[in-house]
């Protein structure tokens, strides 16, 4: 019988103060096969893991049990302990007595006791557990980021500047993402295209970078060292080795269709590029409008005066395979769809406009080229009312969650409107005013300094009357509903994830919240990583969040690409399913179930086989499996039986 060594931790007062430590204690050390039980206040410091150590030389220990909190936070933690032991790290397990005792407990009789029950379904675990080795696998150093704004451009940068080579995936025909259609940013007023102009151009012209602008994630398989990518390369209809982006096709081109990269506001050509300084810099041929795929070959006019003929009609979609050791997702946002707000009269009035809008409006490469004018008819708005928190922070009917920008950008077009329009009125319905951040608060208050009159209090309707606007809401400060007339009205849009960023997660084998944001592996530990090893995520695809902390984010998804991208093979943990030659007939069943393709047909033995760099060790095999010769290592159905037996016995 193995020699089991159990620890149980006070940790401070979270499981002390419901679970009588002592006692529990001496209940362990009578049970079956324990041979040492010893409690400490904090078993993660650097004394506590110590205790385990001399334990295990002083009393030759097999298998430890530390009843502590989840094992999510610290299994590493003790097994690296047991490790400088001498023990081999998968013959230790952890009792979670916090999250799933102490912290849902109030009774100390009652928490004491099941404690107890917990402790003995892992003693039962650790006594079958067997001495495990990991798995080893070769690393291609090569880096896939997938989207090309700011989030994925700073990624791409990092990784391919440590010296790995690095795939820039975008799906639109350039790389700029959503700061590209800003004007300028918050809280300094720089310039947006000043600052992210030349971290396009490094991009691009970086040696270790390679740009794939119009195309899209077609398939992913493969683990982490190994994902096997699947790209579909758009036809552009374009051959870009030949077209000199002199820009006279869609000079010509006679189709015009409303502009996607300015909102709507304005048109754009059926052959077109986004922007003025898109990367790359060369245009590609709208086939949903073009003459040409909409009439069957007519038009052709591009295709004529192009200098260099560029052109080519024939052009068909690509799939390019590439295998990448490590992912970095930043895939960006949206904004909430402004016609679900009714009660603000979107689309009965060209001149109640989107936060989005409005940039592109006060932005110089815009439709007004910088100047505030109305979209209706051009005039200069001498009264514009925003309103904050538009779909965002409304249980009931919209957005539940704070979309984080909304106060600062509503500040910045504030004063970016005074200062353009000087005799202007700004004003600005809010619930709260958000302000958490380096200098955001000193914003604000240059914001008001400057004119902005700030009203608390939600709007409840918004139509056109006489060439006006009218805003009813109600002013909480004073108690008063109120009514403004108003040229212009801008709807701080919440931030929303890329559209269909649920299919797209389905292909990455990742997670996303019930926002359809996606999920990190731990909010504080964590926080760039997946439950998917070698999968990163950065910007605003996790959630609402600024330039600068995407940058960040972004900064810190690449390091940690880095640090499996430098490794010339990637460790595995073995806690993953085997099959039973014995026992299997081959009827395949675990194969269909198996969410991470792990599993395949072994033709010539007619059974199950399991791919070990794919496997995660999630059981659904296991459990599909009709003749039980799916299996867990450490954790077969046998060891499940008797921790079962051990947590009901009395």
């Amino acid at each position: 019988m193995k020699k089991i060594g159990v620890f149980i931790c006070h940790c401070g007062i979270n499981i002390a103060k419901t679970v009588d430590v002592e006692a529990l204690t001496e209940e362990v050390r009578k049970y079956p096969g324990v041979v040492h039980a010893e409690n400490y206040k904090y078993m993660c410091s650097d004394p506590g893991q110590q205790l385990i150590i001399d334990a295990i030389k002083q009393k030759d220990l097999d298998a430890i049990v530390v009843a502590a909190c989840s094992p999510t936070l610290h299994e590493n933690t003790f097994r690296n302990a047991v490790e400088r032991g001498g023990l081999n790290r998968y013959v230790c397990e952890m009792a979670n007595i916090r999250e799933q005792c102490s912290w849902v407990h109030e009774e100390k009789d009652i928490a004491t006791r099941k404690a107890g029950e917990i402790i003995k379904t892992m003693i039962e675990k650790a006594r079958f557990d067997e001495a495990l080795e990991p798995i080893f696998v070769d690393v291609t150093k090569r880096a896939l980021v997938i989207g090309g704004g700011i989030a994925g451009i700073q990624a791409a940068l990092d990784i391919a500047n440590a010296g790995i080579e690095t795939i820039l995936l975008e799906r639109s025909p350039s790389i700029g993402g959503r700061m590209a259609q800003l004007s300028e940013t918050f809280p300094t007023l720089d310039c947006s295209q000043c600052i992210l102009t030349p971290k396009m151009v490094e991009a691009a012209q970086h040696p270790k970078i390679r740009l794939m602008a119009y195309c899209e994630i077609e398939d992913i398989s493969g683990a982490v060292g190994n994902f096997k990518i699947k790209i579909r390369k758009k036809a552009s209809y374009v051959d870009n080795s030949k077209c000199t982006g002199c820009g006279i096709c869609y000079e010509k081109c006679p189709i015009k269709v409303p502009s996607e990269f300015n909102e709507f506001l304005t048109t754009r050509k059926a052959i077109y590029t986004p922007f003025p300084q898109a990367i790359p810099n060369k245009p590609v041929i709208d086939a949903k409008n073009c003459t040409y795929f909409v009439k069957g070959g007519k038009c052709r006019v591009c295709q004529i005066i192009c200098p260099p003929q560029a052109v080519d009609f024939n052009q068909k979609d690509e799939i390019i395979e590439e295998t990448v050791g490590a992912i970095v997702v930043a895939t960006g946002y949206d904004i909430y769809e402004p016609d679900k707000l009714k009660e603000y009269g979107y689309g009965t009035s060209p001149d109640i406009i989107t936060s989005l809008q409005f940039e592109r409006i006060l932005s110089a490469s815009g439709p007004t080229a910088g100047e505030v004018k109305r979209p209706s008819d051009g005039k200069v708005p001498k009264r514009v009312v925003f309103i904050q928190c538009a779909g965002s922070r409304d249980k009931e009917n919209h957005l539940e969650y704070c979309s984080k920008i909304c106060c600062m950008y509503t500040a910045k077009h504030a004063i970016l409107y005074k200062h353009r329009v000087h005799d202007g009125e700004p004003i600005i319905f809010y619930i709260d005013v958000r302000t958490a951040g380096k200098g955001f608060e000193e914003f604000y208050n240059r914001a008001t300094d400057e004119g902005a009159i700030y009203i608390r209090g939600k709007v409840s309707k918004v139509y056109p009357e006489n060439g006006k606007l009218i805003v009813l809401g109600a002013d909480t400060l004073v108690g008063k509903k109120i009514e403004v007339e108003a040229d212009m009205v801008v709807l701080a849009m919440g931030m929303v994830p890329t559209r269909n960023n649920e299919e797209f997660v389905r292909k990455l084998k990742i997670q996303c919240d019930a926002n359809a944001f996606l999920t990190e592996a731990h909010p504080k530990l964590r926080p760039v990583e997946t439950n998917t090893l070698g999968i990163y995520i950065a910007g605003a695809a996790h959630g609402p969040k600024d330039i600068p902390e995407t940058v960040a984010q972004a900064s810190g998804a690449a390091s940690k690409a880095i640090g499996i991208l430098s490794q010339s093979k990637i460790t595995f943990e073995p806690l993953i399913a085997y099959v039973d030659e014995n026992l299997c007939s081959g009827c395949s069943i675990c194969i269909g179930v198996c969410p991470f393709g792990a599993r395949e047909k072994d033709k010539e033995k007619n059974i199950a086989k399991v791919i070990d760099a794919l496997c995660q060790g999630c059981g659904a095999c296991c459990a599909a499996c009709p003749s039980g010769a799916s299996q867990l290592e450490n954790l077969k159905d046998k060891t499940v039986m008797e921790m079962i037996v051990a947590a009901i016995e009395r």
